[in-house]
């Protein structure tokens, strides 16, 4: 892809290098032990909706709610910033994370494989697109032979097989599982990438930086937006839901909300 894909991977590789603060990695190359004790580990996707670093802020909604819980619940959360889902799963499974958030609603699919939180908030699935690229998409019908780009492991893939399946042609589903929705927008918006499919708070949270994107195609109908754990960790998943129940029936969930989605 070039020199422009080249500038963006070691621009992800440097934004990874200064989360260190919160990841903690290994000196010696290896991958992070679990933190054990009463520490539960969070692989948290680097977004600018969900976890973000500016300088000395760190922020994101998910992030927040997440610090906000843990002090409200009495719960140590340590964070590992992490750019694509399919290493984060990978690390839910082997037992270094004990909770994944990332894009990935929970689909019958990922319910099958995973344990799911209550929905931290709604959203839903969209085509990402340059303005000017003369082959502009209006409806997802029109995706019918052509390529797009998704997450590995993300829903998304999923929900164009079937839309495949409705509309009789195929979708070519090229999935990365290098990048995250991210730098997959990113990539669409240099024109690396024709297109690709992302939840659509992301691409809105993105498309104020890169204004020659079009976000305006629904691919998928609002889905909830909850935090994967290991299918066996019931104990834990009832907690995390007894604290976000508790929480969202709060002005102060709603303040968080706003602060980061605006009015609905």
């Amino acid at each position: 892809m070039g020199a422009t894909l080249l500038a963006l991977l070691l621009i992800a590789v440097g934004a990874m290098w200064m989360l260190k603060v919160c990841s903690h990695p290994r000196g010696d190359g290896m991958r992070d032990l679990p933190s054990g004790g009463d520490t539960i580990d969070v692989a948290i996707e680097y977004s600018p909706l969900t976890f973000y670093q500016l300088g000395d802020t760190i922020g994101g909604f998910d992030y927040d709610l997440l610090r906000t819980i843990g002090r409200e619940g009495g719960i140590k959360f340590k964070f590992h910033p992490v750019s694509a889902i399919s290493g984060a799963l990978e690390g839910l499974s082997d037992g270094l994370y004990d909770i994944v958030v990332a894009d990935a609603p929970s689909t019958a699919e990922m319910t099958d494989k995973y344990r799911f939180t209550e929905p931290a908030f709604l959203d839903r699935q969209v085509l990402v697109q340059r303005r000017d690229s003369g082959a502009m998409i209006s409806t997802a019908l029109e995706l019918a032979g052509k390529r797009v780009w998704v997450p590995a492991e993300s829903p998304a893939a999923l929900r164009l097989a079937n839309l495949a399946a409705e509309i009789g042609d195929s979708i070519h589903v090229m999935t990365d599982s290098l990048y995250g929705s991210e730098q997959l927008v990113i990539l669409t918006a240099t024109g690396e990438i024709e297109r690709a499919v992302v939840n659509e708070r992301i691409a809105r949270a993105m498309a104020a930086d890169y204004p020659d994107i079009d976000i305006s195609t629904g691919i998928s109908f609002t889905q909830f937006q909850p935090w994967i754990l290991r299918r066996d960790d019931g104990e834990l998943a009832a907690r995390i839901d007894t604290l976000l129940v508790r929480f969202k029936a709060t002005p102060a969930y709603s303040d968080l909300h706003l602060r980061y989605f605006g009015e609905e």
